[in-house]
């Protein structure tokens, strides 16, 4: 299988990716926890059904030394009793923030309440890039149809 269109091969698409792609990099200047990034990666790009992201940061997280048993549980976080609450509000962000299309008024006031008993504004601030990012990353991927299953941890830098 091949992607419909390479981004890194295509001059428009490739300027477009590396800003994509210098955003995510200042997600590592936050103290928003790494491994509740890649969390909150992974069940964005479940819910889109983006198999080269869902890949991609499975294995980032096992690179940065999360667990396979907690990886295999983002799906079905709301049963799993292997995550923090603070990770949980994240979780429940990403996922009303990437179904923003499905929720009649956007994100539930609730939700983002939630998410503010245990993250600071500069964490907020960058859980919204984190989701923001994934989200476009996911789409785009989709729209090529980026294969799945080659992707090794630090490719992209």
């Amino acid at each position: 299988m091949e992607a419909r269109l390479n981004p890194f091969a295509n001059p428009v698409l490739g300027r477009i990716f590396k800003h994509l792609i210098a955003a995510n990099k200042e997600l590592a200047n936050t103290t928003l926890p790494l491994s509740t990034q890649e969390l909150v990666k992974l069940r964005a790009s479940q819910i889109n059904g983006c198999g080269f992201c869902t890949d991609m940061h499975f294995k980032d997280a096992v690179a940065a030394g999360e667990t396979p048993e907690r990886l295999n549980l983002v799906a079905a976080w709301r049963e799993a009793t292997v995550f923090t609450d603070a990770e949980r509000a994240a979780l429940e962000l990403a996922e009303e923030g990437t179904r923003i299309a499905d929720a009649a008024g956007g994100v539930p006031d609730e939700v983002w309440a939630n998410a503010a008993k245990h993250y600071d504004e500069d964490q907020l601030a960058a859980l919204v890039g984190v989701i923001t990012i994934i989200n476009a990353f996911n789409r785009g991927n989709v729209l090529l149809q980026t294969p799945a299953g080659d992707y090794r941890p630090g490719q992209f830098g």
